[in-house]
């Protein structure tokens, strides 16, 4: 079972010597990936879901491509992983182009975790239809699939169109893996028959609901022709749910159901940053 750490993106602030500092020592304690969400833009009141509250302009949010091409270069083992990124909200080639890049500069430590989104601010401000977004991401996926593996590129669909093109530099995995997240049962099918992995929805519990969704990721791989134990799952465990016993136990509940990762997030659990949420994380790795 490997353990990440989620980005405490809305704590962390604007100084790149902390940043710089929280990575390392995030890789230092033997951290096997660092993930970080994607918001463009915040509302100025809370719309959409309950957690919408945590989305507002007031909190703060690294755009991920340029803090993962920082974090490269002063990193070396670590993975750098999105979790996850808004994809249907932005172009496909251009995030192709991106993620690739970031590949090469990191010497192929990214994993590209995508989702559909809810906040319909963000989809109007960046010129994106919201309502298509399902469809449209299966698309922009396999164009961003095609432009890892191949010099060159024809493409001809419903919302890309292109000719005798291709990406340079390629990156150095070919393909980079793309993990969906998904919190639907439409969003667990898409991710059973397209996904490299799955980033459940990080406020789950690993209880019978949850292992309902598990059974429909396989299922849906299954049905797709596709072996259901090549699909990596990526759960997440919350420093205020205790410490490092509960945190333990939680991990191998969900190594039970089937994750092969867990992502421990200290951000929402008022330890304070830095000192009290990199406290949480050497106590859970000398734990193990």
């Amino acid at each position: 079972m490997q353990i990440g750490i989620s980005f405490p993106q809305t704590e962390i602030g604007r100084d790149p010597i902390v940043i710089r500092d929280f990575a390392q020592a995030a890789e230092a304690m033997g951290f096997a990936h660092i993930s970080m969400p994607d918001h463009v833009l915040g509302a100025g009141t809370p719309r959409g879901p309950e957690f919408a509250r945590l989305y507002t302009r007031d909190f703060m949010f690294h755009e991920p491509f340029a803090l993962m091409g920082f974090l490269a270069g002063l990193t070396t083992k670590i993975e750098l992983a999105t979790a996850i990124l808004i994809l249907p909200q932005r172009q496909a080639v251009l995030v192709a182009k991106q993620a690739a890049e970031i590949d090469v500069l990191s010497g192929g430590r990214l994993r590209l975790g995508v989702g559909l989104g809810w906040n319909e601010v963000e989809f109007d401000a960046l010129g994106m239809d919201f309502r298509n977004r399902g469809r449209r991401m299966e698309e922009q996926v396999a164009v961003m699939r095609r432009l890892w593996c191949e010099d060159l590129v024809t493409f001809a669909g419903e919302w890309h169109d292109f000719a005798d093109a291709g990406l340079n530099p390629e990156p150095v995995q070919r393909p980079i893996p793309i993990w969906f997240g998904a919190m639907s049962p439409p969003a667990v099918r898409r991710t059973g028959r397209l996904a490299d992995g799955w980033f459940v929805y990080s406020r789950a519990a690993p209880d019978d609901e949850v292992r309902r969704y598990f059974d429909l990721l396989r299922e849906s791989a299954a049905e797709a022709g596709r072996d259901p134990a090549e699909i990596g799952v990526d759960a997440t465990v919350f420093a205020h749910a205790g410490g490092p016993q509960e945190w333990l136990d939680l991990i191998a509940q969900w190594r039970a159901l089937g994750a092969t990762r867990v992502t421990f997030r200290t951000t929402e659990s008022d330890l304070g940053f830095p000192d009290g949420q990199l406290d949480a994380m050497r106590r859970l790795m000398d734990a193990r």
